[in-house]
This record gives structure tokens, C-alpha cells and sequence, in this order.
């Protein structure tokens, strides 16, 4: 059975409609089992009853003992009939006297029995006429050497009775069945649906301006306080998204207030007195806010999702060409490359995560940094200052600087560092500031944070990442 749909009704409708029809549909089935079996048993009783007399008399009849008019228990409408194969009538029990055949069937060959639901019109106990439904057996048997056939019938009014006494008592009962069906499923369905229509009112008031609000989790541990936690936390991470983007606006306008400020300061002291221009000053400012803003867009674009083709990169390869165009920066770099499985990526997305980590390490190195490449691992370590315990997680949040006494052409944008763990996440990879090796440079620098950075990025290798993409 195909219930209908109802696309535009509301939950409450449909359920109880859906209710409604399930119900309806066992209380029928249940309604025409129950018929089926009450006429099945009744009919059977009555089959086994009418050829257990069939037999009865067709043993009589074998013995010599038939008797014209055959008796039948009294107060219960049963038929005998005894007829020859040319169709006489050798005997009968009182309210078939006079008539003809009852039936025409026959038991066959390799049966003893036969039987049919028939209906027969007998005399009735007032003297008139009566149509009755019978199970009329047929059993043959012999009468001083002839075949004959003995039929016994076996009243169904009770049979049928009985059907429309249950279906008299079930059928007015099934409207006001459904009726509370519906009543019922209707009220529990608006008290289960009590809690959604708070989460909903709740989230229809948030707005970007009050995302502190939380929906009620209700006290059960069913669907809807699952649906309630989840929301929460939904909007935890939409909080912390929102705030994260705020904080990330006023910075990045903070940090271009600075630049923007110093080239207007130039450019009106070049519309006021061109002979005090200094181009390489002017440059540098530009310099400074086109780098901004590219890390500004890459940031977005990561936000965004961004992300580039991917193919096959050798780490080692990358590192030594990235390290090589780099030759001229102020502390030389020192390349150690013991083992280089490709890994599936960008490889400009990854250079750039490599320039980043080099950036930072030129700022904060005394005499060395080295990029250590192995299986899928690239770590960029120097001798500088180092990152205490507690700030290691902090300094790859965006505009992150842990030494606010530098200068901030010095120091960098803040940017750098949060660019390559973005990049790495990406990459299904991950970029963690971690505690340097013991005795890394030697001295007592080679214990904690005086034993200079030591960050590195882990990536899957190419054969763990295609297996993760396909």
C-alpha cells in the first residue's frame, strides 16, 4: 500500500495522516484474517462432521441396513442423501424427501471423499422454503452390489453467522479506533514537536550581532536533544568564526594604517617638495602593503576553500630549489635532504609554506638555519631566541608577534606563520612549532627555548594521500 504525500502539510499533519493509515491498514488486514479464519475453522468442523455421517451411512448401505428415510440429530439442519449412478434416489433424510439429487459431484477414483459449499433450498421447520448454505461431503460406497453415492451436508449459517456477527462488531468500531488514533498521535506528536518549535524561535532571534544566545537542550536524551547539542555547537563555531573575522578585519586594518599612512605622508611631501623625495623609502612601503594585501587574499581564498591541483611534489627537491634561489639571504641556510617519498600537493602552495618558515627563521636566527628533509617530514630549525613552551601553539595565530619590541618591518605582518598552517591543513598535513633537539646547536642553547625553533611540517606521502582522495 502507498501512503500519500502530503508535500506542504506540516510535520503534526503528516504523522498523524501517516499514523492514521497504518492503523487502518493492520486493523483491515487484522479484520479480514480473523474472517478468513473463523469461516475456514467453521467450514472445516463442518466437513469433518457432514463425512463423518457420509461414511456412517455409506458402511450401513454396504451392510444391508439402509433405510429409506434417514435420521438426522434433532435441532440441527443437516442433509443425507443416498443416489445411484443412474440418479435415483434410495434414501434421504426428511428435508430432502421428494427431491432430486442435492448434488452432481463425485468423489474421483483415488479419493474417498469429495466436497463443495453448496446451497440448498430444504423445507423449513414452518413448512415453507429455505436457500441454506451447506458443506456437502460425497462419499462413494455400494447397496446390495450397486455404486453409489452418499452425500451428508453440514450447515455453514452458523459459519456465516459468526462472520457478520465479527464483522457487524469490528467494522462501526474502526472510525472511532482511528479517531483516537488520530487524537492521540496529534497531541503527542505537538508535545514532541514542543522543543523543536523553541529551537527554531530561539534561532529565528540570533542575529550576527548576538551570537551568544543558545538554544534549550531539553532534559531527555532523545533526537531533539541531540539536534539541540548540535546546534550549540554549531553556533559555538559560528561564534568563534565570527569573532575570529572581526578580529582578523580590525588587525588587517590596523596593519595597513601604518603603510598607507607613511606612503600618504610621502606622497604629499613629494607634491610639496619634490627634491626631498626618497624613492627607495616610497618603494618599500608599497612593497610592504602589496605583500599584505597578497596574504590577505591567500588567507580568503584558504578560508574559502581554496584549493589548487594537486600532483606529485618531491619535498627535497622543492627544499634545494627553494634554498638556492634564497642565497643571498642575510643567515645561510644549510640543507640536509636523508629521504624524499613524494607527496601529493601544490607545489607553489608549498613553496610558499617553505618561504614562510624561511622568513621567519631570517628574522630571529644569529648564524644558522637548517631545513632538514625526510619521508613526508620537513623541519626548519635556527639558533635564535627561540619559542617558550606556552607560545608555541599562539604564534601561528594570524598577526601573531611574540616580540613587540621590534620593529614591524623587522618583525613582519603576523601573517606568515598562520599562511603555512592553513597551507598544511590543506594538505592534510599538519605545521607545529615543537622543542628543539637536544643539543641542536650545542652549549647550553641546545636546551629549551634558547636552543633557537625548531617547526615542522608533516604531510601525507603520495601513496597515503591517494589512497585518502580516492
Amino acid at each position: 500500500m502507498r501512503l500519500p504525500r502530503f508535500p506542504r502539510a506540516s510535520v503534526r499533519v503528516k504523522a498523524t495522516i501517516g499514523a492514521v493509515a497504518v492503523v487502518a491498514l493492520a486493523l483491515g488486514i487484522a479484520c479480514a484474517a480473523l474472517l478468513t479464519v473463523t469461516r475456514h475453522g467453521l467450514t472445516d468442523s463442518a466437513e469433518r462432521t457432514a463425512k463423518a455421517r457420509a461414511e456412517a451411512v455409506a458402511a450401513a448401505a454396504a451392510k444391508g441396513k439402509l433405510v429409506e428415510r434417514l435420521a438426522v440429530p434433532d435441532g440441527e439442519d443437516s442433509l443425507l442423501q443416498v443416489v445411484t449412478d443412474d440418479g435415483r434416489i434410495l434414501a434421504a433424510s426428511e428435508n430432502l424427501t421428494g427431491r432430486g439429487p442435492v448434488a452432481g459431484f463425485v468423489p474421483s477414483s483415488d479419493s474417498g471423499a469429495a466436497a463443495r459449499t453448496v446451497r440448498v433450498t430444504s423445507a423449513a421447520a414452518d413448512g415453507g422454503a429455505a436457500a441454506s448454505p451447506y458443506r456437502l461431503v460425497a462419499v462413494r460406497g455400494t447397496e446390495s452390489g450397486r455404486p453409489v453415492t452418499v452425500y451428508a451436508g453440514t450447515s455453514l449459517r452458523t459459519a456465516e453467522y459468526t462472520a457478520r456477527l465479527i464483522r457487524d462488531a469490528m467494522v462501526p468500531g474502526i472510525p472511532l479506533l482511528l479517531a483516537l488514533v488520530a487524537a492521540v498521535t496529534w497531541r503527542n506528536t505537538a508535545r514532541a514537536l514542543r522543543p523543536v518549535e523553541a529551537i527554531r524561535a530561539e534561532v529565528a532571534e540570533i542575529t550576527e550581532r548576538d551570537l551568544g544566545r543558545r538554544v534549550p537542550v531539553p532534559a531527555s536524551r532523545d533526537e531533539v536533544a541531540r539536534l539541540s547539542t548540535t546546534m550549540n555547537d554549531t553556533l559555538d563555531r559560528l561564534e568563534e568564526s565570527m569573532d575570529r573575522q572581526r578580529r582578523f578585519v580590525a588587525d588587517a586594518s590596523h596593519e595597513l594604517r601604518n603603510p598607507i599612512a607613511a606612503l600618504r605622508a610621502h606622497v604629499e611631501v613629494a607634491i610639496a617638495h619634490p627634491q626631498l623625495l626618497h624613492g627607495d623609502e616610497l618603494l618599500s612601503d608599497v612593497v610592504r602593503v602589496q605583500q599584505l594585501a597578497d596574504d590577505l587574499l591567500l588567507l580568503a581564498r584558504l578560508d574559502a576553500g581554496d584549493r589548487p591541483d594537486h600532483t606529485l611534489v618531491a619535498l627535497g627537491g622543492l627544499a634545494k630549489a627553494t634554498v638556492e634561489r634564497r642565497a643571498g639571504d642575510r643567515v645561510p641556510v644549510t640543507l640536509d635532504v636523508s629521504g624524499d617519498a613524494p607527496v601529493l600537493g601544490s607545489r607553489t602552495r608549498l613553496t610558499r609554506v617553505l618561504d614562510n618558515l624561511l622568513d621567519n627563521a631570517q628574522r630571529h636566527a644569529r648564524s644558522r638555519i637548517t631545513v632538514t628533509v625526510t619521508a613526508g617530514v620537513l623541519e626548519v630549525t635556527d639558533d635564535g631566541s627561540g619559542i617558550p613552551a606556552a607560545e608555541r601553539e599562539h604564534v601561528f595565530t594570524r598577526f601573531t608577534r611574540l616580540d613587540e619590541s621590534r620593529s614591524r618591518d623587522a618583525g613582519g605582518t603576523g601573517l606568515g606563520l598562520a599562511i603555512a598552517r592553513d597551507i598544511a591543513s590543506a594538505h592534510g598535513g599538519t605545521l607545529r612549532a615543537e622543542e628543539p633537539r637536544e643539543g641542536s646547536y650545542g652549549g647550553p642553547e641546545g636546551e629549551g627555548p634558547s636552543g633557537g625553533a625548531r617547526i615542522v611540517l608533516r604531510l601525507p606521502t603520495a601513496s597515503v594521500s591517494t589512497a585518502l582522495q580516492a
